[in-house]
């Protein structure tokens, strides 16, 4: 197996994972280092080979490289034929987690902290987990808990300034509205200069919504 700059701990595992299944290693195994935290990878079989671009963050890539051992050795499974089409290929279903949860449990640690990584990537993971008997309560509560947070934090739409006339002003470069201050370019400016003062607009904001107590 080629590995170029891969880690000693990357070859390791690669050799173990396609010892313990019986399987072929991939030929070759490409690594480089990001300036970012989270990781990326992609397999291709025909090819013969697993690239991994790694982060900062050691433990995260490490279940993606696990992760795509898991594509390396998961056998193609395919959604049912649409009429006149070609079945595609389901790259995350029932067969590549059947492997990838064995591979977590088995080489990453406790299998709900790899689980909840896989999750933050591939929510549907939670689904198949669940269907192979894998305790997900704490996990979707914990996701329940980080969508209400989302949704109390989403940025809401407010009206900063009613509805008012356009008094077209020349402030340095720009054309501003003397009332509000909003800058007007482009087709606003040319509808405003020929509209006059019939010319009307809101100047709205976006602001966070803040959660009632």
């Amino acid at each position: 197996m080629r590995s170029g700059s891969a880690p000693a701990w990357a070859r390791e595992l690669v050799q173990a994972v396609c010892g313990e299944a019986g399987v072929a290693p991939p030929s070759v195994l490409r690594w480089r280092r990001l300036a970012r935290t989270l990781a990326s990878g992609v397999t291709h079989r025909r090819r013969g080979s697993i690239a991994v671009s790694a982060g900062t963050d050691a433990d995260d890539a490490r279940h993606t490289l696990l992760h795509e051992l898991a594509h390396w050795l998961a056998p193609e499974e395919f959604a049912p034929r649409r009429r006149g089409g070609r079945r595609a290929v389901v790259h995350h279903g029932a067969a590549f987690y059947r492997v990838a949860l064995e591979l977590y449990a088995r080489h990453e640690g406790p299998l709900a902290q790899a689980l909840r990584r896989e999750a933050w990537r591939y929510p549907t993971s939670l689904r198949y987990a669940a269907a192979l008997d894998v305790e997900i309560g704490q996990l979707v509560a914990e996701r329940r808990v980080r969508a209400a947070s989302r949704a109390r934090a989403r940025p809401v739409w407010r009206i900063l300034v009613p509805e008012h006339a356009v008094e077209l002003r020349r402030l340095g470069r720009w054309y501003v509205c003397g009332t509000c201050g909003r800058r007007l370019v482009g087709r606003t400016l040319v509808r405003a200069a020929r509209r006059g003062r019939r010319e009307r607009h809101t100047l709205w904001t976006r602001e966070p919504e803040v959660a009632s107590a």
